[in-house]
């Protein structure tokens, strides 16, 4: 009977045990990443839009190095790339696609900034970024700002309203912008914090702004983009914390 009861215990004991290493054996897989995505933090972007008088403001501002929004380096080949703004329209819905020219007939667009009027003096608007470079349903948006009083909203719904159309395009490009280099993912953090830090914009999966679908707009994406994907996975096992970081490199077929 002595020896049913200590095998019972010892039984009992591996039992235990097991389950704890099992708690304690864990791997946390974190969603991957675009490194693309890391060059342009949308939420910038968005307090730039804000900030702009019309689309010609904004574009300009949005590839000013001394404002240091965009670190883009699609094609990888060491300069920062110009983003051009396209502006449509629909009723009252607009749509602003921001757009790097990459070749001559290369285009990829980055991300898309949508307005549309919501009633009298009321309109909401989302910047969606581009699925191959943010992934499925990556929105930034003001959570509870009104943004009736925003000098590039004013613009847009003027009276008279002519939708913008950036003249740049590969190899032609404004006076007063010249080639310059990226810098690295923790300098640009940095830099951007001045604008992400107002807090006036946050990430968010679901979509604000649902007329988008007034606005004829055919999505425009290129070969030359290089997609890394970073997968980072944390294994926690026997008191100690492991992580692995995978990256993948893809590029779209024609």
């Amino acid at each position: 009977m002595k020896s049913q009861h200590v095998g019972l215990a010892l039984t009992l004991s591996l039992l235990v045990s097991c389950s704890v290493l099992a708690a304690q054996d864990r791997t946390t897989v974190t969603a991957s990443t675009s490194q693309a995505a890391e060059g342009l933090d949308l939420r910038a972007v968005a307090e730039l839009f804000k900030d702009s008088k019309d689309l010609e403001d904004f574009e300009k501002r949005l590839n000013d190095p001394s404002l240091g929004v965009n670190n883009l380096d699609l094609n990888e080949d060491g300069d920062v790339d110009f983003i051009r703004v396209l502006a449509e329209a629909g009723g009252d819905t607009h749509l602003i696609v921001l757009q790097v020219p990459l070749a001559k007939d290369e285009f990829q667009d980055v991300a898309t900034i949508e307005v549309e009027k919501a009633g009298s003096d009321q309109y909401k608007m989302q910047v969606t970024g581009n699925e191959i470079i943010y992934g499925p349903a990556y929105y930034v948006a003001p959570p509870s700002v009104n943004i009736t009083r925003w000098p590039v909203i004013a613009t847009l719904y003027a009276p008279v309203y002519r939708p913008y159309r950036s003249a740049f395009y590969f190899g032609s490009y404004p006076r007063w912008w010249r080639p310059f280099h990226p810098v690295a993912v923790g300098v640009y953090h940095t830099r951007a914090f001045g604008l992400t830090s107002r807090n006036t914009f946050v990430v968010t999966p679901t979509r604000r702004v649902t007329t988008v679908a007034r606005v004829h707009y055919a999505p425009r994406s290129s070969t030359l983009v290089t997609r890394r994907t970073t997968t980072r996975a944390t294994t926690h096992a026997g008191g100690k914390t492991t992580t692995r970081a995978k990256t993948t490199t893809t590029r779209r077929k024609h």
